[in-house]
């Protein structure tokens, strides 16, 4: 970049000016119409009011909802399985390993990571992914 290679920044849009004359095109109520609400000095309605009615806001609802029915397991990937210290691993032996906290639900084995070693999981579910990596491995997969 050189000196003469510099230009000015580019200006910023002017505001428009309403009421300064029938001429700009914004002149006399300075594109409020005439009178009404929405033409008075501080008038206008809040947000989210719908002429009296009911808001949505106000008929919706709003205690949330909680299935009751969900599970909720305990991710293990491959990564944390190589900590494992038994060959065959269970909830029971992760948790005893410090690799979980807890088990909740059951716990579900996924693939993010490698697996260096040779185990047998038992696990309330797999990842297709999971699955073919640690029976590549010479593993075994069982759900529970």
């Amino acid at each position: 970049m050189k000196l003469d290679e510099l230009s000015p920044a580019q200006e910023g849009k002017t505001r428009t000016r309403v009421g300064r004359g029938i001429g700009s095109g914004l002149g006399k109520t300075s594109g409020r119409g005439h009178k009404g609400q929405k033409a008075r000095s501080g008038g206008g309605v809040r947000r989210g009011f719908e002429g009296g009615q009911t808001p949505l806001y106000r008929r919706l609802p709003k205690r949330g909802f909680t299935n009751i029915h969900a599970k909720n397991y305990t991710e293990v990937t491959l990564t944390m399985l190589n900590k494992a210290t038994t060959e065959e691993v269970t909830a029971e032996s992760l948790i005893a390993d410090g690799i979980i906290s807890k088990a909740n639900d059951g716990i579900v084995v996924i693939a993010t990571g490698n697996l260096e070693k040779k185990l047998a999981v038992k696990a309330k579910r797999f990842t297709k992914a999971a699955q073919e990596k640690i029976e590549a491995l010479g593993g075994k997969t069982e759900v529970i």
